[in-house]
């Protein structure tokens, strides 16, 4: 992926330097509201899909919650964070001594994101709450998210969750908390944002430099995620869905140019976003397809896309653990999706 940090999207604002947030004002509000009545659980667990504004959400409270220290002067409503401000310029530089980022670590070899949180990254967790703040203040984690960290990780996350120290908040992201160890689930307080409806998603890409009108029918294929919107805009991801959902229609491997043309698409260099996307795409679809058979009343056919999903799912879990080629990894998924 490009863009100023590892993992970030082109077109994209980081979380931490992102002065509005579309769609979540209850979540904000709530928020606001628990801290401010000196009752605030230590640990939230801010859930829901990819893409929709969990991290941006949880800077902007972190620098609500350290510009205003004393929750019961603090306001029920979070403003706009200053950036330029004194606590801002900190976090935005990551050079706060109460905030600390948590997400997968850059490979000094390759210079790209490792695939999980581990546990030498949650060991500076450890270390950073040990420290007493210089200024009293609040120490916050953001742990982003919390579905990367391997099981040594959570564990270790685990051991400081059950004993915080006084003045912690812990900002726990997750897209998917079911892949969570319960006992983590059990000791946060889970806060669930929505996929953002079509305005609000309209107005975040406006926000991010897409002429009123542009994005249309990126927003239709979006599913209320700015990341995937990013990605159908500036990735190549509304052809890729198109193209898929083509071969899709035609219904079986008879013409297999079209497969052959995606897959050596996906497969050329510096194509890792699209191909993430792709596979993605791909799941999603035939889960969407299921949902709808079955709502249709045709048990069958949705049990049979149901299991169909299961095996893509497996397919590219395989294929991203021996690193396999990448074209033979999408033709085999159309083999799979028509048998």
């Amino acid at each position: 992926m490009t863009g100023e940090q590892p993992g970030l999207l082109e077109g994209a604002i980081p979380p931490e330097r992102n002065s509005v947030l579309y769609g979540h004002d209850h979540a904000q509000a709530f928020l606001a509201k628990a801290y401010s009545s000196g009752r605030m659980h230590h640990a939230i667990l801010i859930e829901g899909p990819e893409g929709i504004g969990k991290a941006t959400l949880a800077y902007r409270f972190a620098h609500h919650v350290l510009s205003h220290p004393e929750p019961s002067s603090a306001p029920d409503q979070i403003a706009d964070p200053d950036w330029d401000g004194l606590v801002g310029r900190q976090m935005s530089g990551g050079a706060s001594h109460n905030v600390l980022h948590l997400t997968r670590p850059v490979d000094a070899k390759t210079g790209k994101a490792k695939s999980v949180i581990t546990v030498d990254e949650v060991r500076r967790a450890g270390k950073f709450f040990s420290q007493t703040s210089g200024t009293g203040n609040w120490r916050i984690a953001i742990i982003d998210p919390a579905d990367d960290l391997n099981r040594n990780a959570a564990n270790a996350i685990l051991k400081i969750l059950e004993e915080p120290p006084k003045r912690s908040l812990f900002l726990v992201l997750s897209h998917t908390p079911g892949r969570l160890l319960p006992t983590i689930r059990s000791r946060c307080l889970s806060l669930r944002l929505q996929p953002l409806a079509a305005s609000d998603l309209d107005r975040a890409l406006t926000h991010l430099g897409a002429a009123p009108g542009e994005a249309d029918a990126i927003i239709r294929l979006s599913e209320g995620s700015v990341a995937r919107a990013l990605l159908l805009r500036n990735y190549g991801g509304a052809d890729i869905a198109e193209a898929f959902v083509d071969i899709l229609q035609r219904g079986s491997l008879t013409n297999r140019e079209p497969i052959y043309k995606l897959a050596e698409t996906l497969a050329a260099r510096d194509r890792d976003v699209a191909y993430a996307f792709f596979v993605e795409f791909a799941v999603d679809r035939v889960q969407q397809m299921a949902r709808e058979a079955g709502a249709a009343g045709d048990l069958v056919e949705a049990d049979r896309l149901a299991q169909l999903s299961t095996a893509l799912t497996a397919h590219f879990a395989a294929a991203a653990s021996f690193n396999l080629d990448r074209k033979q990894t999408v033709l085999h998924t159309f083999s799979l999706i028509f048998g």
